[in-house]
């Protein structure tokens, strides 16, 4: 029976908004990523049967299948395609999700999965501001009347639900900056970041979102970005951001034949929806339909990677699942290290590969709500 093994996992470092990434197009830093896993792997790439890569954006310089003009800039030959991918937040780990199944299907030998947002150059939302017309229809619009899809309310309803106060989201938001600063200091990213050469020759290598001293007292000074008598705040939510990710996916016989050694293995991988109207809950029944269809238990698993679009999204799923706090996400996440739309699926899989080497940890999940109220979720096997 044909498997599916992660032999490599490279990101770029992640660029605050209108920060060190800001000139680098998108394309191009697709390019960077996709000539690291050559570089670094020594394969021809025009082994590569199939590039899927996810893209929230594709507009405008993420337009006209930025998968494929990744491939062409990595000045790969012109033989390897490229598809782009849209499940929203989710969409690098649905990439990821359908390179796994071509390969094990027998569709593909070789694939490249992962994705890109330039959120700098790119603004959220372009797709649908630069219409025409809006993504909602009146069939939707009939069947939830008077609804405006928000992930602010969606987070601010999960904070409502579960009893998570100001300063509980704010608490965990030092946490996450603290853990990733944390990180970056003990050389933890060193292995899976691929330094980006910027237009004006310098080299931009470290994650540049991290903040380091702060506090509640700080934080509790932002006022709520979605109610007025809100919790919520861009202090304890993803931060807007520029960053790739990319993962080459083969057979393990394939990965023999070329003499790699796997990082692991894709054990399962799954979508689920759930309410559009709160949105951001779908990790939940993600988690429990992975666990259920690998035969696993939460206490099997080493490590999680729960995307932290909103410290609420985390505390939510904390508080349902029972996982220790410590696993879930003890490098960071989006909060600290940023949240590149297309990309953070594949940036979320590469930390937690790494991870789970430097920890040797046999089981890692990874799940991350998505617009629309759905969730991937993911579960990896080290070799």
């Amino acid at each position: 029976m044909r498997d599916a093994v992660i032999v490599e996992a490279v990101r770029t470092p992640i660029g605050r908004r209108n920060g060190a990434l800001e000139a680098v197009h998108p394309v191009d830093l697709s390019a960077t990523v996709l000539r690291a896993l050559v570089d670094r792997t020594g394969i021809d790439a025009g082994l590569v049967d199939d590039v899927m890569w996810g893209c929230v954006g594709q507009v405008g310089e993420q337009s006209a299948n930025i998968a494929r003009n990744a491939v062409l800039a990595a000045g790969w030959p012109e033989s390897v395609p490229g598809t782009t991918i849209d499940r929203q937040c989710g969409s690098s780990q649905q990439a990821l999700h359908f390179a796994v199944a071509s390969v094990i299907a027998g569709h593909c030998e070789v694939a490249v999965a992962g994705g890109v947002e330039t959120m700098s150059r790119v603004p959220m939302g372009s797709a649908k501001r630069n219409g025409p017309g809006l993504p909602f229809g009146p069939a939707v619009a009939q069947r939830y009347p008077g609804v405006e899809f928000n992930q602010g309310r969606g987070a601010e309803i999960l904070a409502d639900r579960y009893g998570l106060s100001r300063r509980t989201l704010d608490e965990y938001s030092l946490q996450s900056h603290s853990r990733a600063a944390a990180a970056i200091d003990g050389g933890r990213f060193v292995k899976q970041i691929t330094p980006v050469t910027l237009p004006d020759g310098a080299v931009f290598s470290v994650d540049e979102g991290v903040r380091r001293g702060g506090t509640v007292e700080s934080l509790g000074q932002l006022e709520a970005a979605f109610a007025e008598d809100g919790v919520v705040t861009a202090g304890n939510a993803s931060q807007i951001s520029d960053g790739a990710a990319a993962l080459l996916i083969m057979t393990s016989e394939k990965a023999g034949q070329l003499g790699l050694s796997p990082l692991a293995r894709v054990h399962a991988a799954t979508a689920v929806g759930d309410d559009p109207v709160t949105m951001l809950a779908g990790p939940i029944p993600a988690t429990a339909k992975i666990l259920q269809m690998a035969g696993l238990r939460l206490d099997d698993i080493g490590a999680f990677e729960v995307n932290e679009a909103f410290a609420s999204v985390v505390g939510a799923w904390l508080a349902e699942t029972g996982a220790p706090s410590e696993l879930v996400n003890p490098n960071g996440g989006a909060i600290a290290l940023g949240h590149p739309l297309g990309g953070s699926g594949a940036r979320l899989a590469t930390t937690l590969l790494h991870h789970m080497q430097d920890e040797g940890l046999r089981y890692g999940l990874q799940t991350m709500c998505e617009a629309g109220g759905m969730a991937n979720a993911t579960i990896f096997e080290r070799l």
